[in-house]
């Protein structure tokens, strides 16, 4: 059976890159608390934004759908499920609430990973939550024309408990050792609970809720207020790559951990710019509200939403957004692209 040594890290995993990236994430966190002490209202609103932008933006990952209004109702309103996309939205949403509000008491052993994943079936009672896959299972891709292609053959049901545990008790005891960056740590962790593919259903799911986890009990709390799961979804086929990458030769204990490493340390860190980017947006001082919305057009490449600049901006009402874009596109500022749900504006580069 595989086993799990994280004890010492290959030389391989200290590429320039990856160096770099470390220390860029180290720097970021290193002024985290001077961003979050600075305006602990609008950071509150921005936190249920980011709640309701992880949840859906992790279940979509996973072909999991509803509307915008009602992604709302679930999860800042905690709605009761109406089907069964809305029974795993539900789900998800009290799993991230139980992280936010409880992670310096959440040990990430094998027997509490259970119990987060039977509460992410909380909502459907007939699931297999809370229990290790019963079957094997494989981990397929369907290309356009409905062909399958096996990506990996995960651990096979029988090793899983073992493989589990193991799994655990080397990374607790590698964290406690402190011989290793935890982001690295956190990284190597996550591609082998995905190569594990531990559960039936609900793996991919199960590993994001981890790693935010995993980063808040280590202090990179910045997923509280930018969607991790957002910026993941943004980038799905590179995340599917690198996992792909990472996962051969995983049985037999040659793969490289290089691909998923880099993949995630870089998005750790363009959360920790992001977060950055909108707290400069909010702590703008002498600016009215209009003027800020006129400014993120003035910084920004590409066509934005009503709902991304109502995320960019949790303090600003929709009807002030509103009234802002109306008089940027009288002044032809900006230019409206799209219809009904697929409304967008973009700068009018002419102006």
């Amino acid at each position: 059976m595989r086993t799990f040594d994280y004890g010492t890290i290959k030389q391989e995993l200290f590429t320039p890159e990856i160096v770099n990236l470390l220390s860029a994430i180290h720097e970021y966190k290193g002024k985290q608390e001077l961003f979050i002490e600075a305006q602990p209202d609008i950071l509150k609103a921005m936190l249920e934004v980011a709640k309701i932008q992880s949840t859906g933006a992790s279940n979509r990952i996973e072909g999991i759908y509803t509307s915008e209004a009602r992604l709302t109702e679930l999860v800042k309103n905690k709605a009761e499920p109406r089907n069964r996309n809305e029974q795993e939205i539900a789900g998800y949403r009290e799993v991230l609430n139980t992280i936010h509000e409880s992670y310096e008491y959440i040990v990430p052993r094998s027997s509490v990973i259970l119990q987060l994943h039977r509460d992410l079936y909380s909502y459907n009672p007939t699931s297999m939550g809370g229990r290790y896959k019963s079957a094997d299972n494989l981990i397929e891709e369907v290309d356009s024309l409905g062909q399958r292609r096996v990506r990996f053959q995960p651990l096979p049901a029988y090793a899983t408990p073992e493989a589990m545990d193991s799994l655990s008790n080397t990374f607790l005891k590698s964290l406690d050792a402190s011989k290793v960056d935890p982001l690295l740590l956190i990284s190597m962790f996550i591609l082998d609970f995905l190569c594990i593919h531990p559960f039936s259903d609900g793996n991919g799911r199960m590993s994001r809720l981890l790693t935010l986890l995993l980063l808040y009990r280590e202090g990179y709390i910045v997923g509280k207020y930018i969607s991790f799961e957002m910026i993941i979804e943004k980038t799905k086929e590179a995340y599917y790559d690198a996992l792909e990458q990472s996962s051969q030769g995983w049985h037999e204990e040659k793969n490289s951990y290089v691909p998923f490493v880099k993949y995630y340390l870089g998005i750790v860190l363009n959360v920790y710019k992001e977060f950055e980017s909108r707290v400069e947006y909010i702590r703008a001082k002498g600016v009215t509200k209009a003027d800020r919305i006129r400014n993120i057009f003035a910084g920004r490449v590409g066509k934005i939403t009503k709902a991304e600049l109502s995320a960019l901006c949790p303090d600003i009402s929709v009807t002030t957004i509103e009234k802002a874009l109306s008089d940027l596109l009288k002044e032809e500022c900006i230019l409206k692209v799209g219809t009904g749900r697929t409304t967008a504006y973009i700068r009018n580069q002419e102006e």
